[in-house]
């Protein structure tokens, strides 16, 4: 048949090829979620009862850690801390409700940002009680490249009133969604 060419005939590939192959995408697979894992989203799961009744002890978070890379922290983000000294536990999950240059006081279970209430929608009223709302904080300026941050149950939470004002650099990420158990899925 004029001007029709046949394509040259394919050889099978040799077993040793194929592993080869297998072991590169594998290899690549492997390297990207650590990378991912590394550098991007990273799954934390809550220990304890700090943050009761927005987050439950076992409940898995996705944190982006490539969140405070791209913006400073902003009030009500629920962030990953860094192991700190005198946590007494490795890593923490709270929320911020300071930012740098800020003047925090609570007491009598009551925060005030710059001498104003702020209102906290997320804290449980069953939770929060004038009976659980633990340590008071006396005046304090939130120092620059800084945030002061609480847990939700404030009476069941080592926090900034215990460990002082938290350094960016000691932000792991910010959680955002509940992944597991599945009936507690939500955006955080």
């Amino acid at each position: 048949d004029e001007g029709s060419a046949t394509a040259p005939a394919r050889r099978p590939k040799s077993a040793s090829t194929s592993i080869i192959e297998w072991i590169v995408v594998i290899a690549v697979a492997v390297t990207a979620a650590l990378l991912v894992r590394q550098f991007v989203l990273q799954q934390f799961a809550v220990s304890g009862h700090s943050m009761d009744t927005t987050l439950h002890n076992g409940d898995r978070v996705l944190v982006n850690k490539l969140s405070y890379h791209l913006h400073d922290p902003r009030r009500g983000d629920i962030v990953v801390l860094k192991t700190l000294e005198g946590a007494g536990e490795r890593d923490l999950i709270k929320r911020v409700v300071a930012l740098p240059g800020e003047t925090i006081e609570y007491r009598s279970c009551v925060l005030y940002i710059d001498g104003k209430v702020l209102n906290e929608p997320y804290l449980d009223p069953n939770v929060v009680t004038p009976h659980n709302c633990g340590p008071e904080q006396t005046p304090l300026k939130v120092p620059a490249h800084h945030v002061f941050v609480l847990g939700d149950n404030r009476g069941g939470s080592k926090d900034s009133r215990d460990l002082g004002p938290v350094s960016y650099d000691n932000l792991l990420g910010r959680a955002f969604v509940v992944i597991w158990p599945f009936r507690d899925w939500a955006w955080i």
